[in-house]
């Protein structure tokens, strides 16, 4: 949720390189932000708002110090104010520190640390942290020592990170959120991900949980909870840091829309052979799970739904499950294979989740886009989607490629039938998805219902969970209320919702049963003066309904998901456009969820 950012070593770039973290990192949260730096003494600069904000309160500042930390957040405790912006301060000036997680118990410490002299600026659970550590430090600890006894006395989700007046050096510490380090040869980073420090060097150090760090310009060491060094495996990060930017595109998600056939080309590369007709995960060894549970959170979960379907094609039992569901009444588990699909790989409902399973003995699989994220190594095996950097907050070339990996996925380990036809499809893909992208209408479409009351859209199939999707993006981008149903459903309830000034988008491809029946549904709506817009491949009569077309090219159904898909997020993309929105970064919603 929030992020996190330290520097050692940049000497007087020290600020600026914070500065340019926190804005490769405001995809986390963006409603606050701030930064500590240390010499002799601590300075400290924190503003609500983004980032913007808080460059233009550091105008008016002369800042230096040898190590910094800074911090954008998401609020979870109090509202997004200066006084709640962090870094947090101990009442001495000394200590300052930011924060990414939910300390459980805080409320306890905070009414004993008052109880104790200490006074408190703020809302946040954060605020409890410094204090531990000030009562550490007068109790003649070091700052090492002080931030592992303050750690000890803490329930919850943390990434901690740590600077001390007079001390040139971060500390660290880390337990259900993530931290990583960038490692270069005259400086030393951490941040809650890679593309905050991604422009200064690629080589990366993944802290476990109950790890700490301790950063200065001349490394790194690791520690244990006990204080026993940890050695650690040093990665190098495959993408290039142009990668993060923009690129001419006006926005992020517009860029990362445009971005899916490369990140589909990325995904399937080296896995499918179709000569042969069949797909080689070689990460995943001989895995023929008998019976398949995903769990999965928001845009992911959409695509857990979808693969669920490939499954079930294939003859093998899956069902799917909210992550927060689960990992709160855990079902009959058997000896399914439980597949967490993650983005981030540090979703922590999905996290739960795959943990329950695993205390229960099952064998576990992330299908995540981040290698070495807490899903990655916790789980027996890991599927990567191999998307890139995606950094605008409502998903969109990651939903294609986990669309993707879950097709390799089912073909991989399943003996499903036509499957020589399905990796012809996933062949084409990547092509057909810059067909979508180059004859597109749907900005004129979009234009057209701008300022419609409500969208609806609905699907049967494989185009079920698209309609859901398409719902999510339309609501999470425009802040237009949007709802997916299966266009089977609409007559037990939904259709009374329906009116003139409610569009339907109804995804629409092939010419079997399903087809028929969803152009049934499509005449219902119509009957009701309802506008529909077809999304289609053109098999079907469904046009002859229809006030608008969004064309796609006739493949595979499991690939015709991926490019209705596709249609359905350059329309919530220009409707939000066409209405001013923040569309990389929507109101209270932040791109990784690491908190539950």
């Amino acid at each position: 949720m929030c992020g996190i950012i330290g520097a050692v070593g940049r000497g007087d770039e020290t600020l600026d390189t914070l500065v340019h973290g926190l804005s490769k990192l405001e995809y986390r949260g963006y409603d606050s932000a701030g930064v500590a730096l240390t010499g002799d003494r601590l300075d400290v600069c924190k503003q609500s708002g983004e980032i913007a904000d808080l460059r233009a309160a550091l105008e008016s500042r002369e800042m230096r110090g040898a190590a910094g930390i800074g911090h954008t957040r998401w609020s979870t405790h109090g509202p997004p104010t200066d006084a709640n912006a962090h870094p947090h301060l101990d009442c001495t000036g000394d200590v300052a520190v930011v924060h990414n997680g939910i300390i459980e118990n805080y409320q306890e410490l905070r009414d004993r640390l008052v109880s104790a002299g200490h006074g408190f600026k703020s809302d946040t659970d954060t605020e409890v942290v410094p204090h531990l550590i000030e009562d550490a430090l007068a109790d003649g600890a070091d700052p090492e020592a002080a931030l592992r006894e303050a750690v000890a006395h803490l329930e919850g989700s943390y990434a901690i990170a740590m600077v001390v007046a007079g001390e040139d050096t971060v500390y660290a510490a880390r337990n259900d959120s993530p931290l990583v380090l960038g490692v270069s040869e005259d400086a030393t980073y951490l941040a809650s991900d890679v593309p905050a420090f991604r422009d200064f060097t690629d080589r990366v150090v993944y802290l476990a949980d109950g790890e700490f760090a301790t950063l200065s310009a001349d490394g790194y060491r690791v520690s244990d909870v006990d204080g026993n060094p940890v050695e650690k495996t040093i990665d190098t990060v495959d993408w290039d840091p142009e990668e993060t930017g923009k690129s001419g595109y006006d926005h992020y998600m517009l860029k990362e829309i445009h971005e899916q056939p490369r990140a589909l080309r990325q995904c399937l590369r080296g896995r499918v052979d179709e000569m042969s007709g069949t797909v080689d995960i070689e990460d995943l060894g001989d895995l023929s799970p008998t019976a398949v549970q995903f769990v999965a959170c928001g845009t992911s979960y959409h695509a857990a739904l979808y693969g669920e379907q490939l499954f079930r094609e294939a003859g093998i039992p899956a069902q799917t499950f909210l992550a927060s569901e689960y990992a709160t009444a855990v079902p009959p588990i058997g000896d399914a294979l439980v597949v967490g699909v993650t983005q981030s790989g540090e979703t922590a409902d999905t996290l739960s989740a795959l943990r329950e399973a695993r205390k229960r003995g099952a064998r576990t699989l992330a299908v995540t886009n981040t290698v070495g994220s807490t899903a990655a190594r916790e789980c027996d095996h890991a599927l990567y989607i191999r998307a890139g950097p995606e950094i605008g907050v409502a998903a969109s070339k990651t939903f294609a490629t986990q669309l993707a990996a879950l097709n390799l996925l089912a073909l991989g380990t399943t003996r499903a039938d036509g499957a020589r036809a399905a990796i012809a499809a996933l062949r084409d893909l990547p092509g057909n998805v810059q067909s979508v992208l180059d004859s597109s209408n749907a900005g004129s479409v979009a234009e057209t219902y701008v300022d419609a009351g409500a969208y609806f859209f609905i699907g049967r199939g494989a185009q079920f969970p698209v309609a859901l999707e398409g719902a999510l993006k339309m609501k999470e981008i425009s802040y237009k209320h949007a709802e997916g149903f299966a266009a089977g459903e609409l007559k037990h309830g939904p259709l009374a919702l329906v009116t003139e000034d409610t569009p339907v988008f109804a995804v629409v491809t092939g010419d079997g049963e399903m087809a028929t029946k969803t152009v049934g549904n499509v005449k219902e709506v119509e009957a009701r003066d309802a506008p529909v817009v077809a999304v289609t491949d053109g098999q079907s009569d469904v046009e002859r309904y229809a006030d608008h077309v969004l064309e796609i090219p006739e493949t595979h159904p499991r690939a015709a998901a991926v490019l209705a898909n596709v249609q359905l997020q350059l329309v919530s993309y220009h409707v939000a456009n066409e209405l001013g929105r923040s569309i990389d970064k929507p109101r209270n919603l932040a791109k990784s969820v690491t908190v539950e």
